[in-house]
């Protein structure tokens, strides 16, 4: 019996199997999974330290003093919506549809770009009204928090935009597409992680 007749009567075929191979590409997947909860891990620790520490002022600024809450909620929108036009991407992905990958991946960064931009200015803006990390341990806490996941996007653009020159030059061979699928991952994983900042961090800081 073939490779795809037993595929087809066991169920549907995994989605980066090639008939050259004998084993599905599972196990970069699995170690992804693995490196997301070591990220887990970190941000954590970080939630942790900024509900001990995120009261303690100095006689300084609070978070409702400085906090832009219109703002906020514009740049969670474009981490929202760049969530959304992944999603397109990876539907494109599993048409086939090479240019609707790379349409989508590009609007996907545009709005990564974007929340990362609204980011700066928001900590240029703290740091001009002397709201900087050593102001107290509530901002030091504040600025670790929202930095790591900041660099987090950082990091999240620059490989979705390696990924884009992969996929333009390589077609979207298993190999891309399981980077696009641990990309995937990575990206919304991003976008829960920033959910409970703006929760934790600036709706209650505000309130």
């Amino acid at each position: 019996m073939s490779q795809s007749t037993t595929l087809t009567a066991g169920g549907p075929a995994p989605l980066f199997y090639d008939k050259g191979d004998h084993h599905p590409q599972h196990g970069t997947l699995l170690g992804f999974w693995l490196y997301l909860m070591s990220d887990c891990l970190i941000f954590a620790v970080l939630f942790a330290v900024y509900a001990v520490l995120g009261k303690s002022y100095a006689a300084g600024p609070s978070g409702a003093d400085l906090f832009d809450l219109k703002l906020i909620a514009a740049n969670t929108a474009m981490l929202l919506f760049s969530s959304i036009t992944y999603g397109f991407a990876m539907i494109a992905m599993l048409k086939g549809n090479k240019k609707g990958v790379l349409t989508w991946l590009g609007v996907t960064g545009l709005f990564g770009l974007a929340f990362l931009g609204i980011e700066i200015y928001e900590f240029a803006h703290l740091i001009e009204q002397g709201a900087g990390p050593q102001r107290s341990a509530f901002l030091s806490a504040f600025f670790a928090l929202v930095g790591t996941h900041g660099l987090h996007v950082a990091f999240g653009t620059i490989w979705l935009v390696t990924l884009m020159f992969q996929v333009q030059k390589l077609g979207l061979i298993k190999e891309n597409k399981r980077r696009l699928v641990c990309l995937s991952m990575f990206w919304h994983f991003l976008d829960v992680i920033w959910i409970g900042v703006f929760t934790f961090v600036y709706l209650m800081g505000v309130l």
